[in-house]
């Protein structure tokens, strides 16, 4: 009965679903991809360990008002959001009010994950072990893919691999993150066997991310991660007088040299992806000037149709329309790439929210998918602040950004006292933002997202370290 107990305990409860995330991504893909639909059975498996925790500890714990409170909070939010939504619902609407909705969803399951982490978290071992066994699976399934002939494209084109997964850029995402999460602890571990192995996993991963996956967050990313920390280990030991362990930059600097020869001689499927994009961009012609399009093809062609007063009626708002010739006219002001479709999109919804002059809008959200394809915006956190509105954005970002606030207050109080662990972790969470920007996909992804709030769960585990030691010294 007592090992029963010790295996349902809601803190192991939530370990045993980190490691699954991978296994849940898999069942997803393969599921949706055999069915042709875009639900599957682990969209519902998903949130029952989350939610089983979650009651746990509403019921055991004394915050039941202060929970009531927050969840009417969220709940309010997600009423006036979708209302606005449903009333601004266009042809050229990519989503429907449902769609919208599972944003919403997961933006407050991220949070309801987020709470229940850090109500039951204090032990870092269980967190890291959870981690890496997460990471492997992730890696081995992926290579088996590859191996196996079975492995999804990361782009339409055919180019870069991601497995068994949906999305390139949430798997680079989860990578990358736990790569900083590991390189946090990996020197406290005793057993050098055990470290070997930790090594070789990082070795598979790097290569996966530089060579094969295609994304320029993969390569960068790991990159990124390799330097964070070697600077990291130089920066702990010159503040602690302490000498330098050549044996360890011996190893990663080997690391690094090893995957700049591979990518020279091989190849990296992420510089081919950039070469086909230049070539693609003399493709995309500007019928009224003749010359190479500064926005994608579906975009020129709705633009041309808005100067002819071609757009039929209910197609699109006035406010899109004005925003697209903006759009239009900045593009060809500043000869940005007609394949550079994030940057299209980040003008495009600056200016939407110019030219839709609503308050209510600015507050609650303009809709995250209420524009056409083109226009759904990728770059996740600005999304949040513009088409989630300033509300949402407080709802759903705030809490992460108080982690990194009270980090970076310690940091400069405990200037001295700060280690790699505690570096690795800062520039991790910090990191999760420039994804979310530069990629997308990332915290709403479901598996990145907790990713992301164990990077956030351990910093915030570190502070509390050091503060204790600075209260003790006082």
């Amino acid at each position: 009965m007592e090992k029963i107990k010790k295996v349902i305990k809601p803190e192991n409860l939530l370990i045993y679903f980190v490691i699954i995330c991978p296994i849940l991504d898999i069942a997803s893909f393969l599921f949706r991809n055999k069915f042709k639909t875009n639900y599957s059975i682990s969209t519902f498996i998903r949130p029952i360990i989350p939610t089983i925790v979650f009651i746990y500890i509403f019921f055991k714990k004394n915050v039941k008002l202060k929970t009531i409170g927050i969840i009417v909070l969220y709940i309010m939010y997600a009423v006036i959001h979708l209302f606005l939504y449903k009333q601004m619902i266009m042809q050229c609407t990519y989503g429907t009010v449902i769609h919208e909705a599972q944003y919403i969803v997961n933006y407050t399951f991220m949070i309801i994950n987020l709470y229940i982490f850090s109500r039951l978290f204090n032990n870092k071992e269980k967190l890291h072990k959870a981690i890496i066994i997460s990471t492997f699976i992730y890696i081995f399934s992926i290579y088996l893919a590859i191996l196996t002939g079975t492995s999804s494209t990361t782009y339409i084109e055919g180019i870069g691999y991601k497995g068994w997964f949906e999305s390139g850029n949430s798997i680079s995402a989860i990578l990358i993150l736990s790569i900083f999460i590991i390189l946090s602890f990996v020197n406290k571990i005793q057993n050098k066997y055990v470290r070997g192995i930790i090594f070789s996993v990082l070795m598979l991963v790097g290569i996966y991310l530089v060579i094969l996956i295609g994304t320029r967050a993969g390569l960068i990313g790991f990159i990124l991660a390799i330097l964070s920390y070697v600077i990291a280990q130089i920066f702990e030991k010159v503040v602690k007088k302490v000498k330098i362990n050549k044996r360890t930059f011996i190893i990663f600097l080997s690391i690094m040299l090893l995957l700049s020869i591979v990518v020279v001689s091989v190849g990296s499927i992420t510089i081919k992806r950039r070469k086909h994009l230049q070539n693609m961009e003399k493709t995309i012609i500007d019928e009224t000037t003749g010359e190479v399009s500064h926005l994608t093809g579906d975009l020129t062609i709705i633009r041309n149709k808005i100067v002819n007063n071609e757009i039929e009626e209910g197609f699109m708002t006035e406010a899109q329309k004005k925003s697209i010739l903006d759009l239009y006219d900045l593009a060809n002001k500043y000869n940005i790439s007609n394949t550079n479709t994030r940057i299209q999109q980040l003008i495009y919804h600056v200016m939407l929210i110019k030219n839709q002059k609503n308050i209510i809008l600015i507050l609650c959200g303009n809709g995250y998918l209420i524009n056409t394809n083109e226009l759904v915006w990728e770059m996740e956190f600005p999304a949040i602040l513009l088409n989630f509105g300033i509300c949402g954005f407080i709802l759903y970002m705030i809490p992460f950004i108080c982690i990194l606030k009270s980090a970076i207050i310690i940091l400069i109080k405990k200037f001295k006292k700060i280690d790699t662990e505690f570096i690795m972790l800062f520039l991790g969470a910090i990191l999760s933002f420039v994804l979310s920007t530069l990629s997308g996909y990332t915290f709403f992804n479901s598996s990145s997202m907790i990713i992301i709030i164990i990077v956030n769960i351990l910093l915030k585990i570190k502070i509390n370290e050091l503060k204790e030691e600075l209260d003790c010294k006082k």
